[in-house]
């Protein structure tokens, strides 16, 4: 699709240069995207003719553009990841809003203490993270409060005044979380000894702090000091425990990120893993709304950039289930094809494929949801004995009383049900009766389902007023059936609901969910009708001279006409004509057949 003349000129003077494009339309910015040259991505939306429908939906309402220029490519995927935050363009796919994430903060003070936050201070405390989630985070700050005997409280702890005697042990010393800092009864080494652990936990090793409860523990057994011996073993265990959720297999694997991705017609589903020191870390899964038909590769590569930023990741390696091009000096992308990083990416590809299959059959189970909230409404507004799982509609059709037909169709669940649908010759009624047929094909239908054992409908509809709603109900009295099956008529003018035995109609609210399926239905049987009264229609009118010529048949004379418009055309055609268009037997059958016209003398 060409651009306007003024955009044209605008594109034309667009440089080569890395930067960030954004579209709008007559409201605001509808898109933004990233390029490495400004001039030829731009260009491309306008030159190339195999966009997708949604691309060219974008193309069409773009009205101008503007641009920033920035100095590498990695610059782009940031700055645009910003702009689609805060503008939130129509058109971008739907990045996750960006959140504060929590960190665990080891405070720079004497005896640093371990606290969580969400706001990270330039005060020379060590933070570590962000972590996905809240639980992800406090299940780790458990472990390490079991583990070492840090303080919570929030006293200076200076030499001189720890001296002093300005301090008082707490509960947490005398419950054994704390061993008394504050009045001097721990000394800073051993204290520092426990922080040097816990840096490396919180680095994800934790093979440092294991020898040293296993060798604490094995000095106390000799020792003879089997209680205490207990308690190391007791916290050695804890770091099996928690190693056992979190290592990969192979311990040859360092630090490396794995991303994942799988999508669908309206969405992708990204699976984020953090890998230190062969241990996962942290992990995170999202889903993001996609506006055009983007392919994986174009949706991850922002992602990846983004992910990386909010939690903080150096990995100077990353996999994945897509080829990526990133701008990332230094760091290895890869797809892996065996071996344990293999492995590590379909666990990664396999969280994510569960989410996606979770995602549908929570639209699934809404969609069923929504279903039975439409019946239960047309159930209360008609005051119906049960649901109407079952609905059936019937309408009438006739041209100028010519091929008078009728047409039925079925809801199943608020859902129609193509496989039940029926249509009907009107075979006892002469002329155009609109009552008498409604009454037939009614009488029909049921007769029918009663000879055979089938379910009937708990609802029936027909298209029409009070006259062809009492012809319904006549049918189902003379079957024996009035009282097992509801029935109303909807008036097409005022969209009145018509009930048996009230000249009065029913006025549903226009926006009700019920009344919107009636009406659903009501144009489904009418377009139904419609098509098949069309089909005999036509198939009335071909008729021509040429229907009537034995051994030729009605699909041969149709293509003919259609293509020659007249049999005067097709009679002037010469024998190789005729027999390149139906073949040698067809053309001496008509070529008999129009020596015979000639031969009869004119009335």
């Amino acid at each position: 699709m060409a651009a306007s003349p003024e955009l044209q000129a605008q594109i034309n003077h667009l440089p080569h240069r890395p930067g960030v494009y954004k579209y709008f339309d007559d409201e605001g910015i509808i898109y933004v995207g990233k390029a490495i040259d400004l001039r030829k991505r731009v260009s491309s939306y306008f030159n190339k003719n195999d966009h997708n429908k949604k691309t060219q939906q974008l193309v069409r309402n773009i009205k101008r553009l503007e641009f920033t220029i920035v100095d590498s490519e990695s610059d782009a995927f940031l700055l645009e990841n910003n702009l689609i935050k805060q503008h939130q363009p129509k058109y971008n796919i739907l990045l996750k809003d960006g959140k504060t994430y929590p960190y665990l903060c080891l405070t720079n003070e004497r005896f640093p203490r371990l606290l969580p936050t969400r706001n990270k201070i330039n005060d020379g405390s060590r933070y570590y993270g962000p972590y996905a989630t809240g639980t992800a985070m406090n299940v780790l700050l458990e472990l390490i409060r079991a583990l070492y005997p840090l303080r919570t409280c929030t006293f200076n702890l200076t030499p001189a005044n720890v001296a002093a005697g300005k301090f008082k042990v707490c509960l947490e010393y005398h419950i054994g979380n704390c061993k008394g800092p504050c009045e001097g009864l721990e000394d800073e080494a051993t204290y520092t000894g426990y922080i040097a652990q816990i840096k490396q936990i919180l680095n994800g090793d934790l093979r440092i702090p294991k020898q040293y409860f296993r060798e604490q523990m094995g000095r106390a057994a000799q020792e003879m000091q089997y209680e205490l011996a207990h308690q190391f073993k007791v916290k050695l265990d804890k770091l099996d425990a928690f190693q056992a959720k979190s290592t990969i297999v192979s311990d040859t694997l360092t630090n490396i990120d794995v991303f994942a991705i799988a999508s669908n017609e309206k969405a992708a589903f990204i699976s984020y893993m953090k890998v230190m020191n062969g241990s996962i870390i942290l992990t995170q899964s999202l889903e993001v709304t996609k506006k055009l038909d983007e392919p994986d590769a174009e949706i991850l590569g922002p992602l990846v950039m983004q992910l990386r930023q909010e939690f903080e990741s150096e990995a100077r390696e990353i996999l994945s289930n897509v080829a990526l091009e990133l701008p990332l000096p230094g760091v290895a992308l890869a797809v892996p094809q065996i071996g344990d990083k293999r492995k590590l990416l379909e666990l990664g590809l396999k969280n994510v494929l569960y989410l996606r299959k979770e995602k549908e059959s929570m639209n699934e189970r809404s969609k069923d949801l929504n279903e039975v909230r439409i019946m239960e409404t047309i159930k209360k507004d008609l005051r119906l004995k049960e649901l109407p799982k079952h609905i059936e509609c019937f309408d009438n059709s006739n041209f100028q009383g010519d091929n008078p037909v009728a047409a039925m169709v079925c809801f199943r669940n608020a859902k129609p049900s193509k496989k039940d649908y029926r249509h009907y010759h009107i075979k006892t009624v002469v002329g155009p009766d609109d009552f008498q047929s409604m009454y037939e094909v009614v009488h029909r239908r049921y007769r029918r389902l009663t000879d055979e054992g089938a379910s009937l409908p708990q609802l029936v509809i027909v298209d029409g007023g009070k006259g062809q709603l009492s012809m319904a109900v006549k049918a189902l009295k003379d079957l024996n059936l009035w009282g097992q099956v509801s029935v109303i008529g909807i008036a097409k003018r005022l969209e009145e609901i018509y009930v048996p035995n009230d000249p009065l109609p029913i006025y549903i609210d226009k926006r009700s969910e019920s009344l919107r399926l009636f009406q659903r239905m009501r144009d489904e049987v009418h377009r139904f009708g419609i098509t098949f009264h069309r089909s005999l229609r036509d198939a009335g009118t071909l008729k021509t001279e040429l229907t009537d010529v034995k051994g030729l048949g009605p699909i041969t004379a149709e293509k003919l006409l259609n293509k020659f418009k007249s049999v005067k055309k097709i009679r002037e055609l010469s024998e190789a004509e005729l027999v390149a268009e139906v073949g040698k037997a067809k053309t001496k059958v008509l070529q008999a057949y129009f020596d015979q016209q000639e031969a009869e003398p004119a009335e």
